[in-house]
């Protein structure tokens, strides 16, 4: 049997898959908040980002978001073919059983996937599919702008940003867990760490976006 097969080698896939996941979004997220102190600086990053060699290393992250994705999908499916139906996201070990996101990581999933999608409809689709297509890209400003200037567009990324820390502060610690720090002591401090560290990510975002919404209503 295939490592990309087994039931361990899914989860492995899934974790490092998942560290691409996060790193992947702390880019993005330091990217989108600069728009917070200036409209020229967001838009020297952005231009900045379009240049090939750092354009690179976008894709690379994306590409293990996509990989996680997919293997979640697998891994769920799995999941309920051997368990005969829809119950609980399968855990490695008892200890993982002892949160509400632990216990729902798959709906999280799909909530985290419809936000993704309407993301890439406001944004990528706008710029990197034009600049792939031969075209320009829109401005990120304007972008900005036109999508959080809707009060309720708005209050939908900060329930997708919510959802996005219950999946993420489950699935950092857990992920490190699995490519082996899971000794009693290491746990725990993951747990800390990841809960910390996916606050401050999704406090970046969902301050990017209110600052973006009262500047598109002239509150600031």
């Amino acid at each position: 049997m295939s490592i990309f097969s087994s039931s361990i080698g899914k989860k492995l896939i899934m974790s490092i898959s998942g560290i691409f996941l996060v790193l992947f979004l702390t880019l993005h997220m330091v990217l989108n908040f600069t728009s917070v102190f200036s409209a020229e600086a967001f838009q020297g990053v952005c231009d900045f980002m379009a240049l090939p060699v750092v354009s690179i290393m976008v894709p690379v992250l994306a590409f293990g978001f996509v990989i996680h994705i997919i293997y979640a999908f697998i891994l769920t499916a799995s999941n309920l073919k051997s368990r005969g139906g829809l119950k609980r996201y399968e855990v490695a070990t008892k200890s993982e059983t002892d949160s509400w996101a632990s216990k729902n990581m798959i709906y999280l999933g799909a909530i985290v996937l419809l936000g993704l999608a309407i993301h890439l409809t406001h944004f990528w689709a706008d710029m990197q599919l034009q600049e792939f297509k031969g075209g320009e890209a829109a401005d990120p400003n304007m972008l900005l702008g036109q999508t959080f200037g809707n009060v309720w567009i708005t209050i939908l990324y900060l329930i997708w940003f919510v959802a996005l820390w219950l999946h993420l502060s489950h699935g950092f610690w857990s992920a490190l867990q699995t490519i082996g720090w899971n000794n009693k002591i290491w746990l725990k401090r993951l747990k800390a760490i990841g809960v910390v560290y996916v606050t401050i990510l999704m406090a970046g975002f969902a301050v990017t976006a209110i600052v973006a919404c009262c500047k598109a209503n002239g509150l600031l």
